[in-house]
């Protein structure tokens, strides 16, 4: 379980095939923190730990994360929004995140207004009741609130600190990011569909 607040951003150094998984080692700030089987969300995609070594570690996605997310389409020396799992004392900042990316959506627009930017993703119309304006949604494994969901879009706003502190500033038109909806809503939605069918 994560939350959605950003601990920092990691930089890919390597990536190696075996067979369809991919293997990717990260260069970490705090790899000395760190431990062998860990949980950690990159880009919202949670994976464990198996490979420790001075300032870098390993993860391994298998083929389905990779054509689910676009963890598929990392080059070496891009960079990843981490996060580590949520402790059981620790603040609850951001929201309930499960590090399960529900499907990647494009990137349509990108505005600045007042010193924030204003990101659109474009939506299929049967997510649509996924997203509910000022609610919450998780892109790229960043926490965030929902401005206006409509016309087969939807929009959220970036701070200046967000957007410095992490990958927000790299996202350019057109690029796939990773979207994990609302538990809640996606629980609520599940129920109400079953409901209907009975």
């Amino acid at each position: 379980m994560f939350t959605g607040i950003v601990e920092n951003v990691v930089r890919l150094t390597e990536m190696e095939n075996h067979g369809s998984n991919v293997t990717f080692t990260f260069s970490c700030p705090f790899v000395s923190e760190l431990y062998i089987d860990q949980s950690i969300s990159h880009n919202g995609v949670c994976l464990t730990v198996v490979f420790i070594d001075g300032n870098i570690y390993k993860v391994t996605a298998i083929n389905e994360t990779l054509e689910k997310t676009n963890l598929k389409n990392l080059k070496i020396g891009d960079k990843v929004n981490v996060e580590r799992s949520l402790r059981p004392d620790s603040y609850m900042d951001g929201h309930f995140v499960q590090g399960h990316v529900d499907k990647t959506m494009k990137c349509s627009k990108i505005t600045e207004e007042n010193g924030s930017w204003f990101f659109y993703f474009l939506i299929e119309k049967a997510d649509e009741s996924l997203l509910v304006n000022k609610g919450s949604v998780c892109i790229n494994g960043v926490s965030l609130t929902v401005v206006h969901v409509g016309n087969d879009e939807f929009s959220v706003a970036i701070i200046p600190y967000t957007f410095e502190n992490t990958t927000f500033k790299s996202v350019k038109v057109g690029d796939l990011v990773n979207i994990e909806f609302d538990i809640f809503g996606k629980y609520i939605v599940n129920y109400l569909s079953k409901l209907v069918k009975t």
